[in-house]
Parts: C-alpha cells; structure tokens; sequence
C-alpha cells in the first residue's frame, strides 16, 4: 500500500470513528508508517501540560506521562502552531536532552492537531539522525488535521457534560 492510499484511510478511518482511544491508535499507527519511522506518538494538551497519551514505537518512550507545555517541545510545537522539525535531537535547545537521552530518539518531526488552536500534536521519531522529506510533512500534517478534527468531535460531549454540571 502506498503512502497516498494509506493517508486516505486514516483519514476515512478518523471520520468514522466513535471512542478516543480507537482515534488515538489509528493516529499513532498512520503516523508511523506515513513518515517511515521508528516510533510516533500521540499528544494531548490537557491543563497546561502534553499528556502522551498513546504510542507506536520501537521501545517505550513516554506513554502516559505529563510534561510542562513550555517545556516540551510538543508543547512548543502546539503554541507555536507549526511543526518541529529536528534533524538531530543533540543540536535543537528546544529539546529536553534530559527527557530523550534514554530513549532511542535521535531525529524528531512534531506537528499540531488543530492548528488554530491546538489540542494536541503528533510526534514521529527516527533512530539516527533524519531530515524530514517535504511528502513526510505533508503526510504528517495531513494526519494531524483529520486527527484534529476527530478528536475534536470525540472529546466535544466530555466538554458538554462539564459545561451542563455546573462544573468549571
């Protein structure tokens, strides 16, 4: 299956589908396979902090931990608005060397979900140092605004709920 083919399923996929997580594994599996990477990882902006939610990759990486969104560079990604693109992890001081040195991580492509006004973001990372081909971009960006949208629509009934309790 070719990468043209392959997007448009996650995105059909993403527009049927009816619970977070079912989203959140077509995320990480498409990104995955679209960027011809070693890992991805889906991000969630919850309370002023990236939540990893969920993740694909060659060994364990952060799933189910929080970080600070100014001090991440999902984070960064997301209130910037555009993607991160780091070719090599040692050279970007957006990244936290402290967080990625035991990983496996040594390229990185990260790229908002919701662009005006994000909600997350998906990471895809490469073993040895990558540069980010412009169709691996593209793809990404193409996942993250289906993904968007999805997750949009899946998590809209949680905020209604909270908004008709009375709760803050």
């Amino acid at each position: 299956m070719d990468a043209a083919e392959l997007l448009n399923i996650a995105v059909a996929d993403l527009a049927l589908v009816q619970d977070v997580e079912q989203a959140q594994q077509i995320i990480r599996g498409a990104a995955r396979r679209l960027a011809n990477a070693h890992g991805s990882t889906v991000v969630l902006l919850e309370d002023g902090c990236c939540f990893y939610a969920d993740e694909d990759a060659v060994s364990p990486l952060w799933k189910g931990q929080r970080f600070p969104v100014r001090q991440c560079i999902s984070g960064w990604s997301m209130l910037n608005r555009q993607p991160a693109i780091v070719p090599d992890i040692q050279f970007d001081e957006r990244v936290p060397q402290e967080a990625y040195r035991p990983t496996f991580v040594k390229s990185l492509a990260i790229v908002p979900m919701r662009v005006e006004d994000p909600l997350g973001a998906i990471g895809a990372y490469w073993i040895q140092p990558h540069r980010v081909a412009d169709e691996e971009l593209v793809r990404l960006e193409a996942l993250a605004a289906a993904a968007g949208a999805a997750l949009s629509r899946l998590m809209a009934p949680e905020t209604a709920d909270l908004v008709g309790s009375g709760q803050p």
